[in-house]
Parts: C-alpha cells; structure tokens; sequence
C-alpha cells in the first residue's frame, strides 16, 4: 500500500512537470509524461487511464510511447516551442557557458524531433 502510493505521489509530481515542461523550454516534457504514465500503469489504474485518455495529452503519450513517433503538428508545435524559448533564454542568459549549454540543448533536442517518425494523422 506505502509502495503504490509513492509511486502515485511521483507520478503526479512527474505529470506536474511534464506539464510544466510544456511552458519551460529547458524542463523536458516527454520523459516526465511517459514517466507518469509508467508509474500510474503501475499503480493506480484510475490515474493511468485518466491520463491517457486526456484529451491534450493522452493520444501524445500513446504515440510516442508506443509508435515512437509524432504527428506533423506536434513535431512542428514542438520545434516552434523549443526555438522560441531557447532563443528567448539565449537573450536573457549573459554568461557563455550558458549560451553553449543552450546551444547544445536546441541542437539535440531539434535533431531528436527530427528524427522520430511522423505519423499520419
């Protein structure tokens, strides 16, 4: 009983941050998301099947978690997020090694979307 609601607990602070994730360009939204979805098949079938039948995120964690892969709009949706808010934290980050971690960060993450599969719709 302690273990499933742990992992409950970990599984929502997780589905917090992936939602998050969505607004912060450096906090990533994927792994938190599968994160949650593992935890909650895991423990709490209600939660499980309450996030993947979300009507914003469930039919993206299923995607991707089981196709490996993103529909059209949401590479693109993604790859709009990421620029803009890498560009806007390069603006704002004075420091060098700031800017390379960006860098770095906008590199391998726009090469990771990508690469994945597109799905038809």
């Amino acid at each position: 009983m302690i273990k499933k609601n742990i992992m409950i607990g970990i599984g929502l602070i997780s589905l917090f941050l992936g939602i998050l994730g969505i607004f912060l360009p450096l906090l990533p939204t994927t792994p938190f998301l599968l994160l949650s979805a593992t935890l909650f098949s895991k423990s709490s079938e209600k939660f499980h099947k309450k996030l993947l039948e979300n009507k914003l995120l469930g039919e993206y964690i299923k995607n991707y978690s089981e196709k490996k892969g993103l529909k059209k709009k949401e590479k693109i949706i993604s790859l709009i997020t990421l620029w803009g808010g890498i560009i806007f934290s390069f603006i704002k980050i004075p420091n060098i090694h700031g800017k390379i971690f960006l860098s770095l960060v906008l590199l391998g993450v726009s090469y990771h979307l990508i690469r994945l599969k597109t799905l038809k719709n």
